[in-house]
């Protein structure tokens, strides 16, 4: 592996709730986001779609990852997520838990080595090992001046 080289985004607003995505760096089509009605379109996935998305894409590479570190070749697999939106303490909605569901296209018995797949794959995957520790955010906001106000940084819970 390569030293991390750092992940870089770019959204333009295109319209009231509507970004596209850039992923600076590659050759990645953008990505078109968007909320649901009555405050946006619903053109693209929002936010916490992405989220989900990124968690249940992540687990399922790395549980294809482990699977073939040990010399398997497994058919393919079909990833679920389902999660509900709640509001917390301060009544602001939130994704407090989330099922993942991954099927196998092989039986268990038929693979090498399952029980230790099982027992590591998920600390290969970064997007849910970093949802689930936390991350810090540190926010700034840039005036047409190029004033720059710090609106808080949060710590994550590792």
């Amino acid at each position: 592996m390569s030293e991390d080289a750092g992940i870089r985004l770019v959204l333009e607003q295109e319209g009231p709730y509507a970004f596209r995505i850039r992923f600076e760096g590659t050759d990645l089509e953008a990505l078109h986001t968007d909320e649901p009605p009555p405050l946006g379109g619903g053109a693209g996935p929002n936010p916490s779609h992405l989220l989900l998305a990124g968690v249940a894409n992540c687990l399922s590479a790395s549980l294809l990852f482990a699977l073939r570190k040990f010399k398997n070749a497994p058919g393919p697999i079909r990833t679920e997520i389902v999660a509900h939106k709640a509001r917390n303490e301060a009544g602001r909605w939130r994704i407090p838990r989330a099922e993942v569901t991954i099927r196998l296209a092989d039986s268990a018995a038929k693979l090498e080595h399952f029980e230790r797949v099982l027992a590591q794959f998920e600390q290969f995957c970064i997007v849910t090992q970093s949802v689930r520790e936390g991350i810090d955010v540190e926010v700034r906001v840039i005036d047409a001046e190029g004033q720059a106000f710090v609106t808080g940084i949060s710590e994550g819970a590792a």
